[in-house]
């Protein structure tokens, strides 16, 4: 396949994104008494382990974030396989019924976490690189919990997937 020299228009840069699977993960916090939370797409772990990071991409638009990197800490739960239609609550542009009739789990320090995930990280915020239209986002792990049990919800050409041999 020939490689295409120019620089491509947005949905065709999109679309070739797409192609690449990843994680879902929705960070979120506590706010002067609010719930807050993002879905991102983007998140990579394994960033550095000493200190142990994380990030993901946040788009410069967003009207949560600046809402969200108030709190101290914030919750990182990796979606679970069965998260689908949670992951589509959370992102609605309807902030008023994102966590309509869900269980959230917080911990002490406001971190918010959604029950069924595979990993929970409870981050604080390490750093923030402008990156073009996004924001790079570089969060150190301060506790953790996991069950291998679970299998994490994938995200591929635009769509939610689960990892073969999923039940």
């Amino acid at each position: 396949m020939p490689l295409q020299k120019q620089l491509p228009e947005a949905a065709l840069l999109r679309q070739t994104f797409s192609l690449f699977p990843s994680g879902v993960a929705c960070i979120g916090a506590v706010v002067d008494g609010s719930k807050e939370a993002i879905v991102a797409s983007s998140f990579t772990v394994g960033v550095s382990f000493d200190p142990p990071l994380v990030s993901f991409a946040v788009q410069n638009s967003s009207t949560t974030w600046p809402l969200i990197r108030q709190a101290p800490f914030v919750g990182v739960s990796v979606m679970g396989s069965s998260h689908s239609d949670v992951c589509r609550q959370i992102a609605s542009r309807d902030k008023s019924r994102r966590f309509e009739g869900m269980d959230i789990e917080l911990s002490s320090t406001g971190a918010m976490f959604v029950p069924d995930s595979p990993v929970w990280l409870e981050c604080s915020i390490y750093s923030e690189v402008p990156a073009g239209d996004h924001h790079v986002v570089l969060l150190e792990v301060t506790a953790l919990g996991f069950n291998p049990d679970l299998n994490p919800l994938i995200f591929h050409r635009s769509s939610f997937s689960r990892v073969h041999g999923d039940d």
